[in-house]
């Protein structure tokens, strides 16, 4: 896309969200800048509350900022209606989740064509993009099982490939590996890093797993409602 060749893919300026709690207003963010460049791996940790997935609903323009403003591939969040919101998502972002969110009553196959579908493409273009992605994640001989037949490694693997289908600019990633054993996660961690290099795609990664963070090109911590990024000395303890 020409217009957003030199932008970065996802950049917010004085980002800040207040949700009311009875009388009063609790600042969840703060106000912070922060930007994310085409193929970085952006590691987020913070404890507990601390606002990230708020952050990360922000940046996939879930959830509207207070103040502020969220830009993807320099098109304004704010200036879009839900559905041009929706298409800019479908176009450029990718989410997975801690828990994998796939819909039990299609496949493997069929749950990573859904982006497709909804894009408008004919089922032979989405089904010939998913065999493929789902060739890349090791899962092509599992296309045709549904969610309840599948490990759970293998759930978050056909996660992964639905995020990654449309080959979107970034991934947001919540707490990817965070439901899974230590063994599972290191797989889906170094799956994740492969992909990041082959096909260029940004990740931003909300983390308690300080091992993936420390695979991430910059590691950024949430505290007080503001975003920092993290010295060489790594993030704070208790995370």
């Amino acid at each position: 896309m020409s217009s957003s060749e030199h932008c970065p893919v996802i950049e917010c300026i004085d980002l800040s969200k207040t949700f009311d709690e009875g009388p009063r207003e609790v600042e969840v963010l703060k106000g912070f800048d922060f930007k994310v460049e085409a193929g970085e791996r952006v590691a987020i940790v913070g404890k507990s509350g601390s606002g990230k997935t708020t952050l990360l609903n922000m940046l996939g323009g879930l959830d509207q900022p207070t103040k502020g403003w969220v830009k993807v591939a320099g098109q304004d969040f704010s200036t879009l209606n839900a559905t041009q919101r929706g298409r800019l998502r479908n176009q450029y972002i990718g989410f997975v989740y801690q828990f994998h969110h796939l819909l039990a009553e299609f496949t493997a196959l069929e749950n990573v064509a859904m982006p497709f579908l909804i894009r408008g493409e004919t089922k032979a273009v989405a089904a010939q993009a998913a065999k493929e992605i789902l060739d890349r994640v090791g899962l092509n001989h599992r296309e045709d099982h549904k969610p309840g037949e599948l490990s759970g490694g293998e759930r978050q693997r056909v996660a992964l490939a639905r995020a990654l289908v449309t080959r979107p600019a970034c991934v947001l990633a919540d707490e990817p590996t965070g439901n899974l054993d230590s063994h599972t996660a290191d797989s889906i961690q170094q799956l994740m890093l492969s992909l990041n290099h082959e096909l260029a795609i940004s990740f931003i990664i909300v983390t308690h797993d300080l091992k993936m963070a420390s695979d991430a090109t910059r590691i950024f911590e949430m505290e007080d409602g503001l975003l920092s990024e993290v010295s060489s000395e790594g993030p704070s303890s208790g995370q």
